[in-house]
């Protein structure tokens, strides 16, 4: 399956428009056509419907496999070129907005650094693919657990800290005065979706959804009674809003991780050595 004929696939279904896609990945409209053509007739059968332009259940089924399948293909890519480029002398950091915290701050040098704050689910392909030399990511686990991260590509994955965590709650919630909370006292709460922040503990139903990856803004959300959030104590104290209440049971931590691609030199090389010496002196 040639993988041109499949970006070209995944992009019209993005799009859901042959001409859109032809834009944005520079072809003519006709050139696309024929790729999705070719695609079709390599595997035999139709995979979009051309009125409205829609994948058909064996194009629902493709595309399962073509978003793992293409990104692998650039993780590779970017893994080969990296042996061959020389160091680069300025680091790109991507960090998801909740590992944006103490291990990373005392170590990260002055200058040198450009610090890319994306959701968690993005963190792991943007190293894997190039766009960044590092990667910190979290996520909630089991004590001395680690995460449960997509397999975008080889990297090395270290971690560098664990921190409690506490339900955020509004002012005036009828659990806002105990010393701490049991996730079963929550059953019926609503939580807010912030995606771009991490996953809620449980379905948001009917609750607000927050798209961005501020977290005084998520914060203030929940202080306003739009959802609850679960955060470690440090962020939702920074905030100032509403009342932190530790979470008692299941034990759970913040678990942050540190990717790294199975070659890093030079700058990059250095600041992983800092954040995972950091972790080890108890930052």
């Amino acid at each position: 399956m040639d993988p041109h004929l499949l970006r070209t696939f995944v992009a019209v279904t993005r799009l859901a428009s042959f001409s859109a896609a032809a834009r944005e990945l520079g072809y003519t409209q006709s050139a696309v056509s024929q790729h999705v053509a070719a695609l079709e007739a390599d595997l035999r059968t139709e995979l979009l419907t051309r009125r409205p332009v829609a994948p058909t259940p064996a194009g629902e089924r493709l595309l399962e496999h073509a978003g793992p399948l293409l990104l692998r293909l650039d993780a590779a890519r970017a893994d080969v070129l990296r042996l061959a480029a020389a160091p680069p002398g300025r680091v790109t950091l991507a960090a998801s907005p909740l590992a944006v915290g103490p291990a990373l701050l005392a170590v990260l040098p002055t200058t040198g650094v450009t610090l890319r704050v994306l959701p968690p689910d993005e963190v792991p392909a943007a190293v894997a693919t190039g766009g960044c030399d590092l990667g910190l990511v979290d996520g909630l686990a089991a004590p001395s657990d680690p995460l449960r991260l997509p397999d975008v590509a080889p990297l090395t994955v270290t971690g560098i800290g664990e921190e409690d965590l506490a339900v955020l709650l509004p002012a005036g919630h009828p659990l806002a005065g105990r010393a701490a909370v049991r996730l079963d006292d929550l059953a019926d709460a609503r939580w807010l979706d912030a995606p771009g922040v991490g996953r809620p503990l449980t379905a948001a139903r009917g609750s607000v959804r927050y798209e961005g990856t501020d977290l005084l803004a998520l914060c203030a959300l929940a202080a306003a009674g739009h959802g609850l959030v679960l955060l470690p104590p440090r962020v939702a104290g920074a905030a100032g809003a509403g009342v932190c209440v530790p979470l008692s049971a299941p034990r759970l931590v913040h678990r942050t991780e540190l990717l790294a691609p199975k070659v890093v030199t030079g700058a990059a090389a250095s600041l992983a050595a800092r954040l995972t010496a950091g972790s080890r002196d108890g930052h």
